[in-house]
């Protein structure tokens, strides 16, 4: 497979919003077949790192969807959308700036530290098994602009988590793994026992 062109056509199977901040690397040095770093907020680029050589292993929609799959991940990390724990966090960073110019030390550890809980707990809602069922169902829907019926999309993508797992070489796939492989059974008419809304 040719790494330039398979690029070429993976950024006209990607949303045009994502095209502006998302970027396909070649990487084939790296184990996994297709990667991406947690987007930081300082991070404007977002880099998805694809080894080629596995890449060449999927089929052309697996390959459509991994690809949708992880883009609808990168953009669906949200730093700064106005909720409650941003909104702790930004009060936490303003009452440290003002305890600071009183010179009240205890102040200024309460609102680090209340900073410090918000802003993990962001991180943790951002690296979740629900941020990757979304993804997938965002996938699922791009995909539909693509050619894609719904079914066809959810079978697509759990046969290529399936197939990720055995090019990688593990014995199983992890527990979001499954939990995501179960929701696609579902949405694909395999498996009559979907997720739980709540």
């Amino acid at each position: 497979m040719e790494p330039n062109f398979e690029i070429r056509r993976l950024l006209d199977v990607m949303p045009a919003s994502a095209r502006m901040t998302t970027k396909i690397v070649s990487k084939p040095q790296q184990a996994k077949v297709i990667d991406a770093s947690f987007p930081l907020p300082w991070n404007r680029e977002r880099p998805i790192y694809i080894n080629f050589d596995l890449w060449n292993r999927l089929t052309k929609p697996q390959r459509d969807l991994l690809l949708l799959q992880k883009v609808s991940w990168l953009t669906g990390v949200k730093w700064f959308k106005p909720e409650l724990y941003q909104g702790v966090v930004l009060l936490g960073l303003l009452g440290g700036v003002v305890e600071s110019a009183q010179s009240d030390v205890v102040g200024v550890a309460v609102a680090g530290g209340l900073s410090a809980i918000a802003g993990l707990r962001i991180w943790r809602t951002n690296k979740s098994q629900e941020s990757e069922l979304n993804a997938d169902m965002a996938a699922i829907r791009v995909a539909g602009r693509r050619g894609y019926s719904e079914v066809e999309a959810a079978q697509h993508l759990l046969s290529a988590i399936e197939a990720i797992a055995e090019i990688e070489g593990h014995s199983s796939l992890n527990f979001s793994e499954l939990i995501r492989c179960q929701n696609l059974r579902a949405i694909a008419g395999l498996s009559a026992v979907g997720l739980p809304k709540s």
